[in-house]
């Protein structure tokens, strides 16, 4: 199943932050919104329901963490996106994400890496 915007944002943050409360879920979320306690607590509920989140009884409260690998989700999310925005062309999407954010000395050696990896990966 495919996540939503804010269900990704969750993943991210519980893949980040590890295991944690949905009131550690609610003060830390990334775009800072105000957002109310049995928001995030229903979120993480339909979450569970759709098979991306798990959680552990703790005392009175519980613990979620993603229930798949970020490898997995993210694959689909970006090959459709890539997909249906894009007609399936990485380099169109490496191109755009390029030109519409600012990428320092630092990011561009890091991409020039991972590509020389992948080249030499595709030649065995």
């Amino acid at each position: 199943m495919k996540p939503s915007e804010l269900e990704m944002q969750i993943l991210a943050l519980l893949w980040a932050r590890g295991p944690s409360t949905a009131r550690e879920v609610l003060e830390n979320m990334p775009d800072h919104k105000e957002r109310a306690y049995t928001s995030i607590l229903s979120i993480l509920q339909i979450m569970d329901k759709k098979g991306l989140v798990t959680r552990r009884r703790e005392g009175l409260t519980d613990r979620w963490r993603p229930a798949q690998a970020k490898k997995n989700i993210l694959g689909r999310y970006f090959g459709d996106l890539v997909s249906k925005v894009f007609g399936g062309k990485t380099s169109a999407a490496v191109q755009h994400l390029l030109e519409s954010t600012e990428v320092d000395e630092a990011e561009l050696l890091e991409i020039e890496r991972i590509i020389s990896e992948h080249r030499k990966k595709a030649r065995t």
